[in-house]
């Protein structure tokens, strides 16, 4: 036991307040979530530089108050998304499935019926997490994931997401993933992160060349499966959320890695306009930049 070691205690101690306020009604959750947003945007100045990075290249008509405005918002859905991540590990159906709209169904499901696999191709919303969850109580999904640097940390979210999808599969193990797909599985995968040169073209995402990892046609090229594109939007008025499966890509892939990657970064910016501050812009999207191009994300 020694996730009982001295170094665990405070971890322990956060994860026990945090088992406390999803159990709060819906609604107070998300207050909760908000608060703890705001207390992030303060406390992490090194994300917020990057977040008002991000917003400020991919939505340069903002003006500054605009911009701040967005911010906010974002680090509040950083919040909500933080509950509703565990909420989906630790909370019963009956208590989640009211909170789940799920639109498209019939896309996934006659993807399925072509028995080569089906990539569920998504991006990282701020509510991803209880997206899947939603999709759970239908199908059964594979989901890859970045294994975390803190073995607590990675025995919960492994344990709490295989309790609920059939398999956690770490992005690194590809033959894994392809033995779901020759299983006939729903693969969660989402490559609009920034992973470096290897294996990635530059394609741009708002108008901006962002190293895209092209592991999505990879996959859909070797194993024949069907790519059905899977969003979530988080409603206003508490109503929860919608869940979206798009039409399979027709075409795909096309044989062109970078036309496939543009085609890919429009999909995610279509989901992400309907609701900016839900993207994750706290991550590093353009880190690596193009030979001859400048660092974005440092300080004045």
């Amino acid at each position: 036991m020694h996730f009982l070691a001295p170094r665990y205690w405070l971890l322990w101690f956060g994860i026990a307040l945090l088992w406390c306020l999803i159990h709060l009604p819906y609604r107070w959750q998300l207050a909760a979530g908000r608060q703890i947003g705001r207390i992030a945007l303060r406390l992490a100045p090194r994300r917020r530089h990057i977040a008002d990075t991000n917003l400020k290249l991919c939505f340069p008509k903002l003006n500054n108050i605009q911009r701040k405005q967005l911010l906010h918002q974002h680090f509040e859905s950083l919040g909500m998304g933080l509950l509703e991540m565990l909420s989906a590990w630790w909370l019963p159906d009956a208590t989640l499935k009211p909170l789940g709209h799920i639109q498209g169904l019939e896309y996934l499901q006659a993807a399925l019926k072509q028995g080569k696999g089906v990539i569920l191709l998504s991006a990282h919303f701020t509510s991803s997490e209880i997206a899947s969850r939603f999709l759970t109580m239908h199908i059964a999904i594979h989901g890859a994931y970045r294994p975390h640097e803190n073995p607590l940390i990675e025995h919960f979210m492994k344990k709490s997401r295989e309790s609920h999808a059939e398999k956690a599969i770490p992005r690194e193990a590809v033959r894994e993933m392809l033995r779901s797909l020759k299983r006939n599985k729903a693969l969660w995968f989402a490559t609009d992160q920034n992973f470096g040169h290897k294996h990635s073209v530059f394609a741009p995402f708002f108008g901006i060349p962002a190293a895209t990892n092209i592991a999505t046609s990879r996959l859909a090229k070797i194993s024949g499966a069907v790519v059905v594109p899977f969003f979530v939007q988080r409603l206003e008025e508490h109503q929860g959320y919608k869940v979206i499966l798009q039409p399979a890509l027709d075409h795909f892939p096309s044989g062109d890695s970078l036309k496939d990657a543009i085609r890919i970064n429009q999909l995610i910016e279509a989901q992400i306009l309907k609701a900016p501050e839900q993207y994750l812009w706290v991550h590093r999207r353009f880190k690596d930049r193009p030979p001859g191009e400048e660092k974005v994300y440092l300080k004045t």
